[in-house]
């Protein structure tokens, strides 16, 4: 069984395979993808140009567009958590203010570089938290495929800033992570799993989604920073 992910749901999805794995007897090949944005590391653009794949996690908003396109199993999408918009620095150096709307401003106002994903989280910090706090056209961002890439920008020094979900900064090494975006600019992000139109793993791909919201995934789910989805 082939998976695409993103990067939010990607720390507890790999702490969670192996069990999965020897207990189904299934193997799973992983690869990653881009829940939203442009480019071709996208999941939707992976699908576009024919990437195998049996089941796909990722952000809901992108979920829904794939849904939209015909590319996903109807009645096979299921949530699997929520995960927060967070920041962290560079590990070592001064730890800025991020408490409130004012402190959060200044502090980017003040970074050298800021960096961010392309995908949905991303999406929403440039085209509606910067503006709307009168930052655009003021700070410098840094915009790359992968939250994975944003986050090793801050933990190398290369950022001075890293905004992002929380799930994709804890654990990262070289980061000090400074704790989540002030509630009048936060995202959360629902993170969810479906199974790919034209699948031949049906049940496969039915047993890990399964997996992933059992309470023993719930556990993992919230030592990453994410809050397990109602079910």
């Amino acid at each position: 069984m082939k998976v695409i992910i993103s990067g939010g749901f990607q720390a507890s999805y790999r702490q969670l395979l192996p069990g999965f794995e020897s207990a189904s007897g299934i193997s799973v090949t992983t690869l990653s993808g881009a829940s939203q944005g442009k480019g071709p590391e996208t999941i939707a653009a992976q699908l576009g140009r024919g990437v195998a794949a049996d089941v796909v996690i990722m952000s809901r908003e992108g979920l829904t567009e794939l849904m939209a396109a015909g590319r996903i199993l109807a009645g096979s999408d299921a949530d699997l958590a929520t995960a927060a918009l967070g920041a962290a620095i560079p590990k070592g150096v001064r730890r800025p203010d991020i408490h409130d709307v004012d402190a959060l401003k200044s502090t980017l106002l003040n970074a050298k570089l800021i960096a961010v994903p392309a995908s949905t989280s991303g999406i929403y910090l440039i085209e509606e938290v910067f503006p709307r706090l009168g930052l655009a056209g003021k700070v410098n961002v840094k915009v790359t495929p992968r939250g994975s890439q944003s986050a090793q920008l801050a933990a190398c020094g290369e950022a001075d800033i890293a905004l992002q979900p929380v799930s994709e900064l804890l654990g990262v090494e070289g980061l000090d992570y400074l704790g989540e975006l002030p509630r009048e600019v936060q995202l959360i992000q629902m993170f969810s799993a479906a199974i790919v139109a034209g699948s031949k793993e049906l049940e496969a791909g039915k047993r890990l989604i399964a997996h992933l919201r059992t309470p023993e995934a719930a556990a993992v789910i919230r030592k990453n920073g994410m809050q397990p989805a109602p079910h």
